[in-house]
């Protein structure tokens, strides 16, 4: 055996030991406060690596923690949209299966005693008319109750009266007192589900444009002069006017205020106020659930369809800021309705305010009217 000649040197020894790559001069990249290439001790290395699996664990455990509450809060906020749906799903077939057809076909039923607090004229004996309480017998059996006012001297005609949707007979005693100083009977009755008539569902002309001919066969059966007949409506009760002309000749001319082209369309309108959903198909649940509930026909009751039949003289009246009824239906009805015929539409009048906004160029339109064509 052969020894080397050179002799290793301890201090170089030590050296080379501090310099293995076991002492960890390659993991000491990155750490904090250690140049690369310093030897650090094993018991000072295992401390600083400690700190930093440490912090590196907290910091993990801090980005899995808010990961978890993101995700917990987006699907919390998943599950409240997907319930708000359903409780709006419900509340809207709930709306259009039940309440819907309760709204159409049962209105509020307003009496003489809803107008006590705004006047004093409820009936017609309260405005000194003459007044004679009657009882119409519709031809299905229901009693529709009413008020005859005669003329005191040879009638010029007689004017029907018939009133609005939820309304009553007691809001035309101040038109009959006009109407009456002008030589005309006024045969004014409650409709059917309205007021103190009998009835269960209200159907927009489809029943109602009978129950006018009905009592038009009471006053011919009353054996007096009543000169020929016309109609004034405001509201639902113009379409109803309208609708009866089509099938009463007798009728001879029509005032038809605030009037409907047809029902399909204004239960949208109606729709789109009260539950806010313009969808077609809405009405269409509801509306077919009604005409199942009260037998009628939706698409029989149609003023639009009626008016084109007409040759009798009408007078179209609307205010022209309407909320409930928009004027344009009046003036289509208008345009489709053949001669004679007048348009009287008032500036910034509402649905129910034509009177008060017009003032006396409002009952002289009326009048005037039914004194032209009526005999």
């Amino acid at each position: 055996m052969v020894l080397s000649r050179h002799r290793i040197n301890p201090t170089a020894r030590s050296s080379r030991e501090n310099l293995n790559p076991a002492c960890g001069i390659e993991q000491q990249r990155g750490l904090p406060g250690v140049r690369f290439g310093e030897a650090i001790p094993l018991g000072q290395r295992t401390r600083q690596e400690r700190s930093l699996f440490l912090a590196f664990s907290r910091r993990s455990a801090y980005i899995h923690a808010t990961l978890f509450l993101q995700n917990h809060q987006i699907m919390s906020l998943l599950l409240v949209i997907i319930l708000l749906a359903v409780l709006f799903l419900v509340s809207t077939a709930f709306v259009i299966l039940v309440i819907g057809p309760l709204i159409i076909l049962q209105p509020i039923r307003r009496t003489k005693e809803w107008y006590r607090s705004s006047t004093n004229l409820l009936e017609p004996r309260d405005a000194a008319l003459p007044q004679e309480d009657v009882s119409l017998v519709s031809t299905d059996g229901l009693r529709l109750s009413g008020w005859f006012v005669p003329s005191k001297r040879k009638p010029k005609g007689t004017i029907i009266y018939l009133h609005g949707v939820g309304d009553c007979k007691t809001a035309g005693v101040t038109l009959t007192r006009v109407l009456h100083k002008a030589g005309f009977h006024v045969l004014l009755y409650d409709s059917r589900e309205h007021g103190e008539s009998e009835g269960s569902y209200c159907t927009y002309g489809y029943n109602e444009k009978y129950d006018v001919s009905t009592a038009i066969d009471f006053l011919k059966k009353k054996r007096i002069r009543t000169g020929e007949i016309g109609i004034f409506g405001t509201s639902m009760g113009a379409a109803v006017a309208i609708q009866a002309a089509a099938v009463d000749h007798r009728i001879k001319a029509v005032a038809a205020e605030a009037s409907f082209t047809d029902l399909r369309r204004i239960s949208v309108d109606y729709q789109r106020r009260i539950v806010k959903l313009p969808w077609h198909f809405l009405r269409n649940v509801a509306m077919s659930r009604s005409q199942k509930i009260a037998q009628f026909k939706a698409r029989d009751v149609s003023p639009i369809n009626d008016v084109r039949k007409l040759s009798i003289p009408i007078l179209f009246i609307h205010g022209m800021d309407d909320r409930l009824i928009n004027y344009e239906y009046s003036k289509t009805l208008y345009h489709h309705a053949n001669e004679p015929k007048d348009l009287f539409l008032v500036p910034g009048a509402n649905h129910q305010d034509l009177w008060e906004v017009a003032g006396s160029s409002y009952e002289n339109k009326i009048v005037g009217f039914f004194r032209r064509w009526l005999h």
